[in-house]
């Protein structure tokens, strides 16, 4: 079952949470501060909505991941799946697409959500289970394409080249907002991707 549409209310949580997260980090926000972005009179707003920070976190990618994972879903029906920059264009062109938008910045809180959780045991936070199941796919995908590959090289270049994605999209994404005219899209993508392509076919050097 989807999950219920969220209230004016709570939406407008999520977005200022968006936007806070991806200026300051997600330490360098209070959820105080958030409910103050959103115009919002209760201080404890975010906590009736949502519960803690954490819960908050995790609307932002219910609030997102429907929408780039559907694009995901038809992009890889339409790819060859034999190809690796094929799979990767599938997988990875939504989120670029969306750097381009000025009213998000999912990418850029994704990217300092990632900063926060590095190094820590538990890694990136749980994700809903459509985005869970998408990663997972695309995973199981380039095992196969990759399998040339030995581990724990493998996983290393993939964890790798999306992190490589996710900051250079967030970099994007942040030029896009304060309107300074990077180069076109077109340029932009396919660099990323062509790069992301060679750096995970590679060969092993000894």
């Amino acid at each position: 079952l989807e999950s219920p549409a969220p209230s004016a209310s709570a939406l407008r949580l999520v977005l200022a949470a968006e936007r806070l997260f991806a200026l300051h980090g997600i330490d360098g926000v209070s959820l105080r501060q958030i409910a103050i972005d959103a115009g919002s009179a209760n201080n404890a707003a975010v906590h009736y909505h949502f519960g803690s920070k954490g819960g908050l976190i995790a609307a932002i990618f219910r609030h997102r991941l429907p929408q780039l994972v559907s694009e995901r879903e038809l992009l890889a029906a339409r790819c060859d799946p034999d190809d690796l920059r094929s799979r990767l264009e599938a997988h990875f062109l939504p989120v670029l697409r969306l750097a381009e938008s000025p009213d998000s910045h999912y990418v850029s809180f994704v990217d300092q959500l990632q900063r926060h959780t590095l190094g820590t045991p538990e890694g990136m936070l749980d994700l809903p289970p459509d985005g869970q199941r998408s990663n997972d796919g695309f995973r199981k995908d380039l095992d196969r394409l990759l399998a040339d590959l030995p581990e724990p090289l493998r996983q290393l270049r993939i964890a790798e080249a999306q992190a490589l994605c996710v900051h250079a999209a967030a970099d994007r994404e942040r030029a896009v907002t304060a309107s300074v005219a990077p180069v076109p899209f077109e340029i932009f993508a396919g660099s990323i991707l062509d790069g992301m392509t060679g750096f995970l076919a590679a060969p092993v050097s000894d």
